[in-house]
């Protein structure tokens, strides 16, 4: 595997990482706002944290100033998010949080479908991994029998749109990263104000009430995760990124188990393992002859030209 691949894999395990335990902080700010407001205050804090990593990057000569170029697309990636996100959230207020980790987790199987759909050659492998990935999800999250409510129809098209917001950030690799995330978040920011202040009328009080949890789920789940999901997805197969980015499952009941002290059960640790699995399996290089390799090279060609 290549150095800039490894590396890009890493940042989507942390991606995973940061995402798995911001259900804690998730979890805890619900009780205070609403799913509009938390998105939204989340997503304005994000946004400025990122101005303020930019800036730094800047003046380090470690980035490209090109507002222009990340306008758009960030826009574009900002509205895939919010339909992700919003989905999400007020979906999981409708159904179990168990059938949410799971449906929600189903953009593993999602993102090679729409790829081939898109006419991107997928390998066996990758569709081998994303059916161990998505059984050791249901093992991991599910408690009882699935059946489709309104909450989970929600939750299922959140998912679509997490496999369309994977699809599109790959469809824009030579955009800033950084930039393009910043956009990106003053994008969903944008988007969800009016909504917040017209449903949900946060106060001052209830605001301080979930500071730590929102201001976590800004600078880290937000800023910091999106950001990483950007920039390793540069240098990762779509197909592999969603796999990696599905650990987030796994995270979050490790976490639960460390911090909130929640034991695992067998069938959840056999999940666990199988979520593993798919990911080294997702990893392993293939054999390619120098025919195939031809043939590669020269599609890469055609697409760049």
């Amino acid at each position: 595997m290549k150095r800039q691949q490894m590396t890009g894999n890493l940042m989507l395990i942390a991606t995973a990482f940061i995402w798995g335990c911001a259900f804690v902080a998730q979890s805890v700010a619900m009780d205070s706002v609403g799913p509009w407001t938390f998105t939204c205050v989340r997503s304005w804090i994000a946004g400025f944290v990122l101005l303020a990593v930019i800036r730094f990057l800047d003046s380090a000569g470690l980035a490209v100033n090109d507002w222009k170029g990340a306008l758009k697309p960030g826009i574009i990636v900002g509205l895939a998010l919010t339909a992700a996100s919003m989905l999400q959230q007020i979906g999981i207020q409708y159904t179990t949080v168990g059938k949410a980790g799971f449906i929600t987790a189903l953009y593993v199987v999602l993102v090679p479908i729409f790829s081939s759909l898109l006419g991107r050659k997928v390998s066996s492998r990758i569709w081998i991994s994303a059916g161990i990935a998505a059984f050791g999800l249901y093992l991991l999250c599910m408690q009882g029998g699935l059946s489709l409510r309104q909450g989970d129809f929600l939750v299922f098209l959140c998912a679509i749109a997490f496999a369309v917001h994977i699809l599109v950030i790959d469809s824009f690799q030579k955009v800033d990263g950084a930039r393009m995330s910043c956009i990106q978040f003053f994008t969903v920011g944008i988007v969800t104000t009016i909504p917040m202040l017209v449903l949900e009328h946060p106060d001052l009080s209830s605001l301080l009430a979930a500071a730590g949890p929102i201001l976590y789920a800004g600078i880290l789940s937000s800023g910091a995760g999106y950001t990483l999901q950007i920039l390793g997805q540069k240098h990762a197969d779509p197909s592999v990124a969603s796999i990696l980015m599905s650990l987030e499952s796994v995270f979050s009941v490790l976490a639960g188990f460390l911090f909130l002290h929640q034991a695992m059960s067998a069938k959840e640790l056999a999940g666990c393992a199988l979520m593993f699995g798919a990911i080294v399996l997702a990893q392993i290089p293939e054999k390619k002859t120098a025919e195939s390799s031809a043939v590669r090279s020269r599609t890469e060609s055609e697409h760049q030209e």
